[in-house]
């Protein structure tokens, strides 16, 4: 049986990431494919320039539309909860630059955990309010999907990593991918945004039929 290949092109900041990746994951469940599809997380940074201390969004929201954002948040929070996701933006104010998150998921495809870190990034990052650039969270995070200690420190810390990283992130926008999550099955099918189970599963059984 061919092994249906799929890319994800998402950022660890992006809620609509979160989600679209979450709704990916129950439709190759019922397709009862999520064990056999091939799903590489792809390097894409919507803000390479962060602070690594972070910025405060809501407040760069606000100063844009003139508005509580809060208003703006209902509408993902409410899609995040119809995909199971109990998200509160509110819980996390502040957006990270994600170079060292997708480092680690580079590296984490050879190891076979590169989804469930994806995961747990969104979780530490969505969920928990956490600081997904500080070094020691994402060296917990690391260690608990395959990483040893020492493994992690190194990846952080070498700017030859964050590089390639960068260029990475950078060839996709050339490619002309502006927008995410992005997904692209068997190098023929993309769908562009958090879609839903039905648009997703349908292009899935569309690159299967190939």
């Amino acid at each position: 049986m061919t092994v249906m290949k799929i890319d994800v092109y998402s950022d660890i900041v992006c809620p609509w990431c979160f989600i679209g990746t979450e709704r990916l994951a129950r439709a190759l469940e019922s397709l009862g494919m999520a064990s056999t599809a091939r799903v590489t997380h792809q390097t894409f940074m919507l803000r390479s320039d962060t602070p690594r201390t972070g910025s405060n969004l809501h407040e760069e929201l606000r100063a844009k539309y003139g508005v509580d954002p809060r208003a703006m948040f209902e509408r993902v929070e409410s899609a995040a909860r119809e995909s199971g996701i109990p998200l509160e933006l509110s819980k996390q104010p502040l957006t990270y630059p994600t170079q060292w998150g997708h480092t680690l998921l580079r590296h984490a495809g050879a190891k076979g955990t590169q989804n469930a870190l994806a995961r747990a990034l969104f979780h530490a990052y969505f969920l928990e309010g956490r600081d997904i650039a500080d070094p020691v969270e994402l060296r917990r995070l690391a260690v608990a999907h395959g990483f040893t200690d020492e493994e992690a420190t190194r990846l952080l810390e070498d700017p030859r990593e964050l590089e390639l990283t960068q260029r990475e992130s950078d060839e996709a926008h050339q490619r002309g991918i502006r927008g995410v999550p992005f997904f692209v099955f068997n190098d023929r099918f993309a769908v562009s945004g958090a879609q839903p189970e039905s648009v997703l599963r349908e292009a899935i059984q569309r690159a299967a039929a190939g």
